[in-house]
């Protein structure tokens, strides 16, 4: 694969490849925008690896015209459905010193890569960073939950932020040097949900993060990019944390078993929610095993069962009552 012809800088020194890395299927109307956010950066020493999830019609036809240039290469792939396979085939290809991740339906802004190269390589500590972005809707039109919406920026060491949630990672943020995803062993193809946060977390556990807190992406939400299996992301937590307490030091490992509790009841909180008994029960049950320690466990799932077990009419009634007594 060829790469840009630019190999030096105004400073003197060499520039590093950048391996793009973008997963598809299908989704042309938005994968267009996106692939011309890689040929309008500013920074232009990259390679860019699409991984086809075995798109089909236009879509295949717009691939096979980006196949041709010297600096795309397209993986070609049947059809899978599982996100972290089609991102570790693109990233078994790349050949970059640094590694840049772009979904197929979201948006890079023009100096995204030069400047977060920049940033990653004034902080020497750091082998990956992330940016800030903003939400936009199927048109590129920041949404209005935008004027709103926390946002903390955090560095460094970020492992225990990350476990509290405070830590906001979207993945077409991200830029990491190669031999880190490696080492880290890239996504968990045994995840059909949450993947990113998964290799995110054991990301952190590695390196400190730098951040770059300027929005340089802008994430799209559509119809196409919302999961029918809701719960999977909490599964797919579940997972992550059930392999980082294998991971961690001792005074990690109360607090990953913490969040993994509370994980648990959130999703047992949904189904309740939902007025599915089966699933509550279940959920609860095989939680129990890692978070019968904890009173927080045993007072909320307590609650939840109550809920989820009381005939519809008794629980409006205790509703009511509790309302009344408030």
């Amino acid at each position: 694969m060829a790469a840009s012809k630019e190999t030096g800088s105004p400073s003197g020194y060499a520039l590093p490849l950048v391996s793009i890395v973008v997963p598809t299927f299908n989704r042309l109307r938005y994968l267009r925008p996106a692939i011309e956010s890689v040929f309008d950066q500013t920074f232009s020493h990259w390679e860019l690896v699409i991984a086809d999830d075995g798109s089909a019609g236009d879509t295949r036809d717009y691939l096979r015209t980006l196949d041709r240039l010297p600096q795309v290469t397209v993986i070609w792939m049947p059809h899978t459905g599982v996100p972290a396979a089609v991102r570790n085939a693109a990233l078994r290809k790349a050949t970059g010193d640094y590694v840049a991740f772009l979904d197929s339906d979201d948006l890079w802004e023009s100096r995204k890569l030069e400047l977060q190269l920049a940033r990653l390589r004034n902080r020497g500590n750091s082998e990956w960073s992330y940016t800030a972005f903003t939400n936009v809707d199927q048109h590129g039109t920041a949404l209005p939950e935008e004027l709103s919406r926390r946002w903390t920026p955090c560095e460094g060491d970020i492992f225990d932020r990350m476990l509290r949630g405070e830590v906001s990672i979207r993945t077409p943020t991200v830029l990491s040097t190669r031999r880190l995803l490696m080492e880290a062993g890239g996504f968990d193809e045994t995840m059909r949900s949450a993947e990113d946060y998964d290799l995110w977390f054991r990301l952190a556990l590695r390196s400190e993060i730098a951040l770059l807190d300027e929005s340089l992406v802008r994430v799209r939400t559509h119809r196409e990019n919302h999961s029918a299996d809701w719960a999977s992301a909490y599964v797919g937590q579940d997972h992550t944390f059930h392999k980082l307490q294998t991971l961690v030091d001792r005074r990690r490992r109360d607090r990953v078993r913490r969040e993994r509790t509370r994980n648990a009841l959130r999703l047992a909180s949904e189904h309740a929610a939902l007025r599915s008994r089966a699933s509550v029960v279940q959920t609860l049950s095989n939680s129990v095993m890692f978070s019968w320690r904890y009173a927080e466990w045993w007072g909320k799932a307590l609650r939840i069962l109550v809920r989820t077990l009381l005939p519809e009419r008794l629980l409006g009634t205790y509703r009511r009552r509790r309302g009344r007594v408030a």
